[in-house]
């Protein structure tokens, strides 16, 4: 206990030296009322009539049938097509709705065949460039991954998904906001993630600012395998090093540490905060690996390129219920059918999207170009690049974060207001990590940014 508030005493004597030097400028405010709206909006009933329209097609699997109007992947992507365009008709024709495709084969694709997405795009006022994805995945598959013909429900896997993407759009297109959000239904996932390359490839050429992608692989499960039911938690995949690190970015992370603070870790962090806060009943679990042992997803081809993503899903998996051929076995069900979803579960997640995209898309750019000095000195100073004032019109300022090297959240904080280098006077820099976010009039905020290309979200 003495230690406890020694340590308690001293975090209380850091944050007032460094108040002493802040802006006088009052910070915004501390919660966002719209993001507590968000986070009860999503609709279970809404969530459910997706799924069973998707589920209804027999099968979505990468090589089934596209030319029929009921069955398949064809018929499933068409429906997707039009869900977006009915969502945008209702919002005025605030989406651009389209096909992203591409002609691919591979050891699970051995003919060429294309694999078609379809994303809806809600256009930013000030910052259009800046992108926030959400995506779930269309595809389906039974216990054989080349079987093309069997039904494949799909329920779960990952039909939740597409429905929450589907769930979360018709409540953001109600809204507006500075930086671009993305919804997108990726097909090929089963069949060697093409669909999320596909489009992960179109934003690199089109040059877009990818400040998250957020995938949504199985959302709708709260019973699993080893006897637990729990709708309460969720797990977010987040991998350390950047996959695109160079040897001199390696040699710099060596000395000056980023290996638990890249973009996608400090990303999974932002939305297990804003879960605490604004979405009832739902803590999540930050898992520090790319997704589940030795699996991958679709925002790995967004990782792949050095962009920020995670993967949100369910806590506790059943494995009777995932690629399995329909059947009961010594009484036992097999099969991802739509009896097994809780719908309640499904929307909490979807909800914890929406609100991690309302906040991003609200929020001023993470700061870019963020430096760290401190070395062989009782104080640490923190530096950071403005964005222009016509890009980030509502930006009222930063805020400097720091913990201890082994807490697995950011643990204090401190308003600097709106200026670009701030020193924590008698913060000793070997004794924390520290980091910068971006913080609106409104009270959003950016992620934090860990300093150097470590944890770097891009520029401006």
């Amino acid at each position: 206990m003495q230690g406890s508030f020694a340590v308690s005493a001293a975090v209380l004597l850091l944050a007032g030296q460094a108040a002493a030097q802040s802006s006088n400028t009052p910070p915004p405010p501390a919660e966002v009322p719209a993001l507590y709206e968000i986070g009860t909006a999503p609709s279970a009933q809404r969530i459910r009539a997706d799924v069973q329209t998707l589920v209804d097609f027999g099968t979505r699997h990468t090589l089934s049938d596209t030319q029929s109007q009921t069955r398949g992947i064809g018929a499933a992507r068409r429906w997707i097509f039009e869900e977006f365009q009915r969502i945008s008709a209702a919002c005025g024709d605030c989406l651009e709705v389209r096909y992203v495709s591409d002609v691919v084969t591979g050891p699970r694709i051995p003919n060429p065949t294309e694999v078609v997405s379809v994303i809806a795009i809600q256009r930013g006022a000030s910052d259009p460039d800046r992108y926030v994805f959400m995506s779930g995945d269309i595809d389906s598959r039974v216990t054989d991954v080349m079987d093309f013909t069997s039904d494949a429900p799909g329920a779960n896997d990952n039909a939740s998904g597409v429905a929450g993407t589907l769930e979360a759009a018709r409540i953001l297109t109600q809204r507006r906001f500075p930086a671009t959000i993305v919804y997108a239904a990726l097909a090929g996932e089963e069949n060697g993630l093409f669909g999320g390359a596909i489009l992960a490839a179109e934003a690199k050429r089109e040059g877009w600012r990818v400040q998250a992608f957020l995938n949504n692989d199985m959302i709708g499960n709260s019973a699993g395998i080893n006897g637990v039911v729990d709708n309460t938690t969720a797990r977010i995949f987040a991998e350390g090093t950047r996959a695109t690190e160079t040897p001199e970015e390696a040699r710099q992370r060596r000395f000056t540490g980023g290996e638990v603070d890249s973009p996608a870790r400090n990303l999974a962090r932002y939305i297990d905060r804003l879960a605490d806060q604004y979405v009832p009943n739902l803590d999540t679990m930050v898992v520090y690996r790319l997704d589940r042992f030795g699996r991958g997803g679709h925002h790995r081809p967004f990782n792949d390129l050095g962009w920020p993503g995670v993967r949100i899903m369910e806590t506790n998996e059943h494995y009777d219920r995932q690629h399995q051929d329909l059947r009961t076995e010594n009484g036992r069900h097999y099969g991802d059918t739509i009896e097994y979803v809780d719908f309640d579960y499904a929307a909490k997640l979807t909800a914890l999207n929406a609100v991690a995209l309302a906040s991003m898309a609200w929020a001023p750019p993470p700061p870019a170009n963020v430096v760290i000095e401190g070395a062989v000195s009782p104080d640490t100073t923190l530096k950071w690049t403005r964005p222009s004032a016509a890009q980030a019109p509502n930006l009222a300022g930063y805020r400097i974060y720091w913990r201890l090297t082994d807490a697995p959240q950011w643990t204090n904080s401190r308003w600097v207001g709106d200026v670009t280098e701030f020193t924590l006077r008698n913060v000793v820099i070997d004794n924390y990590f520290f980091g910068v976010a971006a913080v609106a009039k409104d009270g959003t905020e950016s992620p934090v940014v860990f300093p150097g290309a470590a944890g770097s979200f891009g520029g401006y």
